[in-house]
């Protein structure tokens, strides 16, 4: 296979597999917001777990040395389709967005289930 195909098949599937992570991100406080806290707490332990592995791989993508070994490139963005300077910030960006809405979503699966939303009258 050459090179170039190689990389731009992992740069690929690697932005497919980012576009899900980012996709599960965004529908954590859609889904707590809907009421839907069996999806949103599934999609925060999908996203943990990628948290978990980015962890045990000193927090780069498993797909990042594949990608390194059919380029001699190390821009942010050499692995992935996307701009560099979201290539760069994207685990400070998209870690910030997932923390919050974690945290939306407990507060207000807390908030149902303690019924502090009701008005007493």
């Amino acid at each position: 296979m050459p090179t170039n195909i190689a990389l731009q098949g992992i740069k690929t599937v690697h932005t497919l597999v980012w576009i899900f992570f980012v996709l599960c991100i965004f529908a954590i406080p859609v889904m707590s917001w809907r009421g839907d806290d069996g999806l949103a707490a599934l999609f925060v332990g999908i996203v943990a777990i990628e948290v978990a592995i980015l962890a045990l791989n000193q927090w780069h993508c498993p797909m990042t040395p594949l990608a390194a070994r059919f380029t001699e490139s190390r821009a942010p963005n050499f692995d992935i389709y996307l701009p560099s300077w979201l290539a760069r910030y994207n685990k400070q960006i998209f870690g910030s967005i997932y923390a919050a809405g974690a945290v939306f979503a407990f507060a207000m699966w807390l908030f149902r289930v303690t019924d502090v939303g009701r008005v007493v009258h």
